[in-house]
């Protein structure tokens, strides 16, 4: 399973929100490219991206940090956050995402999403699943449409879709456990790549993540406030 630590910036800076509560931010770092370089100081490979303007603001925003973290690390990146155009994915993989991760844009634009697929390759497109009670959510969480998360998560397998990231917007920086059993249901039932995002509080969660047979599994504030140090990622790496 594949260790994916989270950096999310507004401002330019690495903060945490909780349930995607923009009013709940907390500033961790105010130069994520230090964050960055102690990740892949300690064994780290991957890093999730996320411009929390840009989902704000329907556009990208802060493809220079991207561009700075990508030119001065070997991280491999997913960047996410806003991109909604054409230009916006252009900007993103100038500046140095090895991926993107697209959700409004796959509910309200679903033909657009799929050209991205085609266009770019099914190893670079990442479909984000971010759903509150099942239901998927979009506009950076504010909106909740009524796709149930695993409909829609085979329709899109079923156009070519491979790699899925999947938050549970309940969990998101409750330091309380992942959606396990929603996550056990989406690998039974269809056959993506499926990266678990939200909840993980402690190694123990990354090993239940691991068991359930996920690819991938992001976290961040269990790292910012300590529960999970960066040796433990190392040695799990």
């Amino acid at each position: 399973m594949r260790i994916i630590p989270a950096i999310d910036i507004i401002d330019g800076k690495c903060v945490r929100l909780t349930k995607g509560d923009y009013t709940t931010k907390k500033v961790y770092n105010e130069n994520p490219l230090e964050v960055a370089k102690e990740f892949e100081a300690n064994g780290i490979e991957y890093l999730h991206l996320v411009d929390l303007d840009g989902a704000k603001s329907q556009r990208i925003v802060n493809y220079n940090i991207l561009e700075t973290i990508a030119n001065r690390t070997n991280l491999k990146i997913d960047f996410g956050g806003g991109l909604k155009s054409d230009e916006d994915l252009n900007i993103a993989f100038e500046s140095g995402a090895s991926q993107i991760t697209g959700g409004s844009i796959a509910v309200k634009e679903r033909a657009t999403f799929l050209k991205w697929v085609e266009t770019y390759g099914k190893e670079k497109i990442i479909l984000g699943a971010d759903c509150n009670n099942r239901k998927i959510a979009t506009n950076g969480w504010k909106k909740e449409s009524s796709w149930d998360v695993l409909d829609f998560i085979q329709q899109f397998e079923e156009e070519g879709v491979q790699s899925v990231i999947c938050t549970d917007i309940s969990k998101d920086g409750m330091l309380q456990g992942a959606s396990n059993d929603l996550y056990k249901e989406i690998i039974v039932k269809s056959n993506v790549k499926l990266i678990a995002s939200g909840g993980v509080s402690n190694m123990d969660d990354l090993y239940e993540l691991k068991e359930i047979e996920c690819e991938g599994a992001i976290l961040g504030k269990a790292i910012y406030e300590g529960r999970i140090t960066l040796k433990e990622l190392q040695e799990l790496c």
